[in-house]
């Protein structure tokens, strides 16, 4: 058969294998997230004790100093951050400082030196998950500060026994049963994520209709000017700019649409929906313009760019950059535009922030305005130009 012969039948299969394994690049983020300098706030707010023969201990200082001097590598799992008090941790966990964070009270050292005497009472530190940074990156960090509390329990325990054998003291019932568990801990949900937030991935749930619409209706409208008859430049940009108009009503269209269907049909949680909604067609009008301009310039071919961003991108979105690998970190997500869609969109969903010209905004606006400036320059290329009298110019985005 003639079609044993052809190339393409030949190496259809190692084309197939090589597609499986570009594509496959998504899943290796995802596969074992290993921590690096995850962010995580120490509050020591222990007044110490004085005791007698051994003068003012404070076991809050001597925990944060054993936690911090464990932090030896330069890229160690976990960046300790120490803050002065629970106010200041709680106003820079909503400004998404820390994913957690350790609160060793006033009366720490008393309660654990009570573990000496005849009525002991249990010390307890407080643990603040902020949900609302990350899902994941925030459940890891909760995983880690409950080894933190049962480390220090361990230390307890030891230090405890080791004190009454100097004393020569025999542990009573009490002390048995408070020694079982000396610091319980206390946790505190931040910012919560709440009910239908898709497991606190409600950003990327938007990002995604919204990203691929915004292809959709830059090709839709990529097509229609191309059938346009232009004599000039003029004519032109004045195309241009109607495809620009279009933009603008259809970036209005997917904000309040896309909203509207996730909050209604969806059953999505979203306590500021004109905001959001506004938020949406910010990102909206500025990703058309994107793909507008690169299509300006490039034809369809240049959607196929956006198409892979969104395949090797949007996985990205559901992690945070201290849970991903460096190549991914440093030379993908660091560049990707929707991640400011998405950490806008966390913003106002989980951190009851409104708009306003915060990073996300600006950035998005910035895009938006270079390629607006990039596809006005296009007019500048022309497809065909006819040096015959009575003949019209086809300009790039014109028909022949």
């Amino acid at each position: 058969m003639k079609l044993r012969k052809e190339k393409l039948v030949i190496l259809a299969p190692l084309i197939v294998l090589l597609v499986t394994m570009v594509f496959s690049l998504t899943l290796i983020p995802s596969v074992h997230p290993t921590p690096k300098n995850l962010p995580i706030a120490i509050v020591n707010e222990d007044q110490g004790v004085e005791l007698p023969g051994q003068g003012k201990i404070n076991v809050g200082a001597d925990i944060v100093l054993q936690i911090k001097n464990s932090q030896q590598a330069e890229e160690s799992a976990v960046k300790w951050i120490e803050v002065k008090n629970e106010k200041n941790v709680r106003e820079e966990l909503n400004e998404r400082k820390y994913y957690a964070a350790l609160i060793i009270p006033k009366n720490f050292s008393r309660k654990q030196s009570s573990f000496l005497t005849a009525h002991p009472a249990g010390a307890e530190v407080k643990v603040l998950i902020n949900q609302g940074a990350n899902t994941m990156a925030a459940n890891t960090a909760g995983q880690m500060l409950n080894q933190v509390v049962e480390n220090i329990n361990q230390r307890v325990r030891e230090d405890t026994l080791a004190a009454l054998e100097k004393q020569g003291a025999a542990l009573n019932v009490q002390q048995a049963g408070a020694l079982a568990s000396p610091i319980s801990k206390k946790t505190e949900n931040v910012n919560e994520t709440g009910a239908y937030s898709a497991n606190g991935n409600a950003p990327v749930s938007l990002v995604q209709p919204l990203w691929m619409a915004s292809i959709a209706g830059a090709l839709l409208m990529f097509a229609a000017v191309r059938k346009i008859q232009v004599s000039n430049r003029t004519e032109a940009l004045l195309s241009r700019l109607l495809q620009v108009l279009i933009g603008a009503v259809l970036a209005f269209t997917a904000g309040y649409g896309l909203v509207w269907i996730a909050s209604e049909w969806v059953g999505m949680n979203i306590p500021q929906f004109h905001d959001t909604a506004l938020f949406i067609t910010v990102c909206y009008f500025g990703f058309y313009l994107m793909v507008a301009a690169v299509t300006a310039w490039v034809g369809f071919s240049g959607a196929g760019m956006f198409g892979l961003l969104f395949f090797f991108g949007t996985p990205l979105l559901t992690m945070a950059p201290e849970l991903m690998p460096a190549l991914y970190r440093d030379w993908l997500y660091s560049w990707l535009p929707m991640r400011f869609a998405s950490e806008g969109l966390r913003d106002m969903l989980f951190f009851d922030k409104g708009l306003s010209m915060n990073q996300p905004v600006t950035v998005l606006l910035s895009i938006a305005s270079v390629s607006f400036l990039v596809l006005l320059a296009s007019v500048l290329k022309r497809r065909n130009l006819s040096k015959k009298a009575g003949e019209r110019i086809s300009y790039e985005g014109g028909a022949r």
